[in-house]
């Protein structure tokens, strides 16, 4: 798991946790976005330098065929790639920040994601609340975990985001993004996911009636597990 957090996390008494589990309640798995996919799969930096790059190269084929000076020509591409330096350099800067701050945990009851680079928040999505979770894995085995939540959860995209799978339905969908070897994180979640909502088997004992006789015995009843 990458170190994640900072100064303005040091209040937390469990990191990337507001408080202390509960009795009966523990940390099955903790991890953080990588953020060399975030810059490239969120903040799409090799699209952006692609970009620069063809303006460059159109810059001096138009100088050329313009008849400029080459002096010009340098001076125009030059000023170009120091844009595109300092453009591409922000959005790694905010893609280490990302995975500064964040910081995903998994329990045997809910997932956490405490998220924000600017302004650092906490959310608690129990699994009684997720209907589904998507797995989507590159050939390099990183990926994203989105969750589909029950009807009724209002979220706000623009506190999610970059966290946030576009919409379904209509319904927000948070999401753990660019998760290293993601297949472990999933199947930890399947696996907390599916004890969570398989019956269990509580005995309990049945009443008897008015009118019976003989000695009272137990009966097991189905009772589905929170």
């Amino acid at each position: 798991m990458s170190e994640t957090g900072g100064p303005e996390h040091d209040y937390e008494p469990v990191p990337g946790l507001p408080g202390r589990l509960p009795e009966g309640e523990h940390i099955l798995w903790q991890g953080a976005p990588s953020s060399a996919q975030v810059s490239r799969q969120i903040m799409k930096t090799r699209w952006i330098a692609g970009y620069f790059g063809v303006l460059v190269l159109w810059n001096i084929t138009a100088g050329i065929y313009d008849g400029r000076l080459p002096s010009e020509i340098l001076f125009s591409s030059g000023a170009l790639a120091i844009l595109s330096t300092i453009a591409i350099g922000l959005l790694e800067a905010f893609a280490w920040g990302v995975q500064k701050t964040t910081l995903y945990t998994i329990t045997n009851k809910r997932i956490v994601m405490r998220i924000g680079v600017a302004l650092s928040a906490t959310f608690n999505l129990p699994f009684t609340r997720i209907l589904s979770a998507d797995m989507r894995e590159d050939t390099n085995g990183n990926g994203d975990i989105a969750l589909t939540l029950k009807p009724g959860d209002r979220l706000s995209w623009l506190v999610f985001w970059p966290h946030v799978r576009g919409f379904k339905k209509g319904a927000l969908m948070p999401q753990m993004i660019c998760l290293k070897d993601v297949a472990i994180a999933a199947n930890v979640l399947s696996s907390a996911l599916a004890v969570s909502r398989t019956p269990r088997i509580v005995e309990r004992l049945a009443s008897a009636s008015p009118k019976q006789t003989g000695p009272v015995s137990s009966a097991p009843a189905i009772e589905a597990a929170e």
